[in-house]
């Protein structure tokens, strides 16, 4: 299979490998590959394969034969990990994705898709973001090892479809979401914190929940379900150098997304907000041209997975780790 491929839909037969199908992205694939009636999946633990071993990698790959591939496999976290621990960020990163991206090639796979973050972007990129805004400013410097590491996972998809010739493709996604979400206390992001603090505030009856900065600034999210498809949808209709952003077109402020999530948990204490906090970078908007042009649009509306991503914690409330 060379760059002249022509996308059409994958063999749901073939063995089919989800590097990182535990965590948020890689499960919610995973899920949705068996809806389209995968027969073949085929993931492990990482403590089943430790993807920063290559020659562990390589073994597994030349094991396992994987015609297609998606690596979701990453070290993540909020802002304060990857400020924290930024070298375990950058050095775990590129591990995962040189050995897993070498060994797909020496082994034959045919199809692989590399996901990477929005955190690529310039800092100050203009909104909302094009993909071709990659490598034209300062990254956000509280998570630019991660960054750095996803956008050489970017260009090694790059120099693999220019010096091999495989048809091998980027997309990058915004905020997401949902089942299987980190809410840890140290290492979550902003949608699975609220949901946590409030869901925790509703059970206690605490009268008011106070926030970090004003509120203000925007953001966009995606379901994991809805990346999930895109994902698919992408292999089977998408052959490009350039990554493509996977997001909604659309944002709502953090003000906004805390009353959606109060709403979701019946919270109906007051909302306070700490305006000497930070608020971060007033808006991060994906434009999602390009993937609008390749035919897929997400589906999930922001308070209806909020629902659902709610329902889930409390079912898996006992289980999430601090």
């Amino acid at each position: 299979m060379s760059l002249d491929y022509t996308p059409a839909p994958l063999d749901r037969n073939a063995t089919f490998y989800v590097a990182g199908h535990r965590g948020l992205v890689g499960s919610g694939i995973w899920r949705n590959l068996q809806v389209s009636g995968f027969t073949n999946l085929i993931g492990r633990t990482s403590s089943e394969l430790d993807l920063k071993n290559r020659k562990a990698t390589f073994s597994f790959f030349a094991e396992t034969k994987p015609q297609y591939v998606v690596l979701a496999a990453a070290k993540v976290g909020g802002i304060l990990a990857n400020s924290t621990y930024p070298v375990d960020f950058l050095s775990d990163n590129l591990r995962i994705q040189v050995n897993v991206l070498d060994a797909a090639r020496e082994h034959g796979v045919e199809r692989l898709l590399f996901l990477g973050s929005s955190c690529i972007y310039p800092k100050l990129a203009e909104q909302p973001i094009r993909e071709d805004s990659l490598l034209t400013g300062h990254l956000e410097p509280t998570n630019d090892a991660y960054a750095i590491a996803k956008i050489a996972g970017i260009l090694q998809i790059q120099a693999v479809r220019r010096q091999y010739g495989l048809p091998w493709i980027s997309a990058m996604p915004t905020n997401l979401y949902g089942p299987g979400d980190n809410f840890s206390l140290k290492g979550s992001h902003v949608l699975p914190a609220l949901i946590r603090r409030y869901d925790e505030a509703a059970r206690l009856g605490v009268p008011s929940v106070e926030n970090w900065g004003t509120g203000s600034p925007r953001r966009e999210f995606l379901h994991v379900d809805d990346m999930a498809a895109a994902c698919l949808h992408l292999m089977e209709n998408y052959n490009g150098p350039d990554q493509v952003n996977v997001g909604t077109g659309t944002d709502v402020t953090i003000k906004e997304l805390a009353g959606l999530v109060a709403d979701a948990v019946g919270y109906t204490g007051e909302m306070l907000w700490d305006t000497t906090k930070p608020d971060g970078t007033p808006q991060k908007l994906l434009d999602v041209t390009k993937l609008d042009q390749a035919g897929w649009r997400a589906s999930i509306k922001l308070n209806e997975g909020i629902r659902n991503t709610v329902q889930w914690y409390r079912d898996n409330r006992e289980n999430i780790r601090d």
